[in-house]
Formats: C-alpha cells, structure tokens, sequence
C-alpha cells in the first residue's frame, strides 16, 4: 500500500507542536461531547467512540513518511520496480470496460488512474487495514495537526451516521485513508462516486466506485480532458541562472509542493529561455502554460494536471511516479 498516498490529506508543511496537555480518556469524553453537539447520534458515537485507545505506531508513522525522506531517484527505484509497472499494464488491459466508463464520464486517461490505484493500494491488494476512527482519534490527539486529523475524524463520524458503511468496513492506512482509493473522510463525502449504480460509493471493493471516484477527485481538482501532465527537460548552468532571474517561484497556497514550483509561462517562453525536453530535443511551439519543477538535479515542465496530482497528494515524489507510471502504461 502507498504510504502515506491518501488523498486530500494534509497540505502544509508538519509543524511541531505541544503534546496534547489532557489525558487520551478526558480528551476523548470532550471528543464525544462535541460529536453530539456536531448532530452525531448518540448511537454512532457509542459505536464508534466507546472503547478505542490511542495507537502509538501511528504517530511513528507520521513521522517517518517516505515522501519526505527519500530522494527522487531513490523513491522510483523503490515505487516503480519492473513488476510494477509490468501489473500496472495488465491491470489497465484487464479492467479496461471499467476505465473507460471512468475515462468518458470524467475525462482522466485510465492509465493515470490504474498508476493511482496502484501506488496507492497495490491494485487492490492492500487497501489498509487499520480501523479508521482510532488511527484518525490518535493523530487528533497527538499535538501535529490536531485541527486537520480532528477534523477529518468528525467527517469519518458522519460516514458511519449515514449507514453507507459499516463500522466494520471503515479501514484504511496508519493516517485514516480509506479503501483502494485512499482518500481521507472528508474526501469520500465530497468526491467518492457510486458509479456502480448499487446506492453505495464503496471505495473498498467496488472497482467501478474506485477508478470513478480517482477520477472524479482528479476532475474536480482541476484536471483538463487530453492534457499531458507535463515533460522532463534540461538545461544548461547558465539558462538555469537566466530562469531563476526571470521566473520567479510561487511561494504561495496551502502545499509545499506547488510553492517550490515556478509561475507559470507558456512552453514557447521556456523554449525561448533555452530550454529543450530531456535528450535535446526542442520544446514544442505553444502557449500552454507550464510551471517548472525541480526536484534533486532533474526539471520537469509540468501542466495544469500535475497539480491534479499534488492535490492528491502534495509531494513531487509522489506525484511523479503516478505521472512517469503512467505515461510507461500508456506506452505499452
């Protein structure tokens, strides 16, 4: 399973902050009290806030994610082995019905969503299988990002509160992303799909449900119909100091990401800069508009759907692999 690929988590860089000051049990009655005041109903706070307990290898998780501790190269040569990629195309053959009911309703290639469903669950075989309410419960209490995780289990609340899943079902990974799709709570009430038709968005079994609410996420995250996600390309030292001086880098939103990015120029700017794509060759004559992205010595020129991507998860590592994944799909 990718760790930690949930999407719509969170966007900002950690910040540390003081360990919670009231004990797990005297802040988890607090907890439930609010839940009711939320609309939560008693027996759904009952079920789901009752008897959990704090889990403390969830907080080590948090701390060691392999997003920010890896390096580009060392993070696809971990994520995108030759058998991956190799299960990636046969998955993309396999349930090709499926991607294309996904790719014709919400215009994202299958390939991109097979190469998320696959970092992101393995194809299916591991969806997570920590209880969601307590991972969720933990990380709202352990002092990092309490307003995000807190506000994320109160969204796991109301799944449960609306009987579209069992409490039973509601697992995911160490960081309360649930299903093959990985999305957190908040994400499935805004962006999971019941393309399946059966009166459930099971992003837990249903394949038709997963790639069409990978896609749908993607969509309503800004993704354009029959755009690239982008192009590796090259540079000499002196137009990367040119480019420096004249392009300017974001700085602003919520994802770390994005703000290491540049501002955006349209490709026929960046071949007048002096850039080419990887290999020499010239950058193609147009005026879509492309932010540069460096990550370690490599550069990429990427489009509008490659935020799509930060937005599921807000890490270039990870958002380059699902693109390198599945441009290597699309190839096959």
């Amino acid at each position: 399973m990718a760790t930690p690929g949930y999407a719509g988590r969170a966007k900002t860089r950690p910040t540390a902050q003081d360990v919670a000051p009231v004990p797990f049990e005297a802040w988890l009655a607090a907890l439930r009290a609010e839940a009711l005041s939320r609309g939560i109903s008693q027996r759904t706070v009952d079920e789901a806030l009752g008897s959990i307990e704090r889990v403390p290898v969830v907080v080590e998780r948090d701390r060691t994610q392999t997003e920010l501790t890896l390096t580009l190269d060392q993070y696809l040569k971990r994520r995108l082995p030759a058998r991956v990629v190799q299960a990636a195309r046969e998955a993309a053959v396999h349930h090709r019905a499926q991607l294309r009911q996904a790719t014709a309703q919400y215009g994202v290639p299958g390939a991109v969503v097979v190469a998320i469903w696959g970092l992101e669950s393995n194809f299916g075989r591991f969806p997570g299988v920590r209880p969601t309410i307590a991972s969720l419960a933990t990380l709202a209490y352990d002092g990092r990002r309490q307003t995000l995780f807190r506000d994320e289990l109160f969204s796991a609340l109301r799944i449960l509160d609306s009987g579209e899943v069992e409490p039973a079902a509601l697992k995911g990974s160490w960081a309360g992303a649930m299903g093959q799709t990985q999305f957190m709570p908040s994400s499935y009430l805004a962006f999971a799909v019941d393309a399946d038709g059966n009166g459930r968005r099971d992003i837990w079994t249903s394949i038709p449900d997963i790639f069409g609410s990978i896609a749908n996420y993607l969509k309503e995250h800004g993704w354009v119909r029959a755009l690239r996600w982008g192009r590796e390309v090259q540079m000499n030292d002196k137009t990367a100091v040119r480019i420096a001086a004249a392009v300017p880098l974001r700085l602003t939103g919520p994802c770390q990401a994005a703000r290491d990015m540049s501002e955006a120029r349209p490709l026929s700017d960046w071949r007048s800069l002096g850039v080419t794509l990887k290999g020499g060759a010239a950058l193609p004559k147009s005026d879509i508009p492309a932010s540069l992205v460096r990550v370690d010595a490599r550069r990429f020129l990427v489009y509008a759907n490659y935020e799509s991507l930060l937005a599921y998860n807000c890490a270039h590592t990870y958002a380059l692999s699902v693109a390198m994944l599945s441009d290597r799909i699309a190839a096959r």
